[in-house]
């Protein structure tokens, strides 16, 4: 029984490793989808944010209206009094009566659908920080997974022709080498032709009868018996 158990155990185990592995093979295409799906709906709420704002606004209206008639009809009350007539007096009352209650109904939807309104705008700013937010994160996921794809193919070429590399490394030394002796050549040419061109102008000079030998002790001799 024990080891059925945990058999099963570890078939479950195994399961959700695969679902999990699954999931992360995709997770970048799954986020993207959420975030979108979480615009659509973001989109949604804005639609229903402008209806409700635009019966807010239309209850402002309304009570306004209202408010407008209340007055006006108080200040026909007042009037109907001057003249003594107290029954048009308590009609209008009564219209004035019908007016505040339905200007107190008025008032409370409004004052609803305000609240409303700035709730929903709330959340609307809330749920625009968040979409932002996993954008941003989704970006940077992606941007770690290209340079992490491009420097692993790099050093996977570079282990691949590591043999080719150093065959190339080995070819230009061997060019620097034929280059340096080249160089050493044309150096060593330089010098020969010089020490030639210095033979050829003592040459010259000999047949000219021009003498370039320094003085001998014979020459130096005579030069000191002169300072005595």
């Amino acid at each position: 029984m024990n080891i059925l158990k945990q058999l099963m155990t570890a078939i479950r185990g195994g399961a959700r490793e695969i679902g999990e592995s699954v999931i992360d093979a995709n997770a970048m295409v799954i986020y993207e989808q959420e975030i979108e799906d979480a615009r659509h709906h973001l989109n949604t709420a804005r639609e229903s944010l402008t209806e409700v704002m635009a019966s807010e606004m239309q209850s402002r209206r309304t009570v306004k209206s209202l408010e407008e008639k209340i007055h006006e009809r108080e200040v026909y009350v007042v009037e109907a009094l001057k003249k003594d007539n107290e029954a048009l007096a308590l009609h209008i009352a009564e219209k004035i009566a019908a007016f505040e209650e339905e200007l107190k109904q008025q008032q409370s939807a409004q004052r609803k659908l305000h609240a409303q309104v700035n709730l929903i705008k709330s959340q609307v700013r809330k749920a625009e920080r968040s979409i932002a937010d996993h954008e941003r994160e989704l970006l940077m996921v992606k941007t770690t997974d290209s340079v992490q794809k491009a420097t692993l193919a790099v050093s996977e070429n570079i282990a691949a022709n590591h043999s080719n590399l150093n065959t190339a490394r080995q070819s230009l030394d061997r060019i620097r080498r034929k280059q340096q002796m080249t160089d050493d050549q044309l150096t060593a040419g330089g010098q020969l032709s010089a020490a030639e061109d210095d033979r050829s102008l003592q040459a010259q000079l000999a047949a000219a009868g021009i003498s370039t030998k320094n003085s001998n002790s014979a020459s130096v001799l005579a030069r000191l018996k002169k300072s005595l």
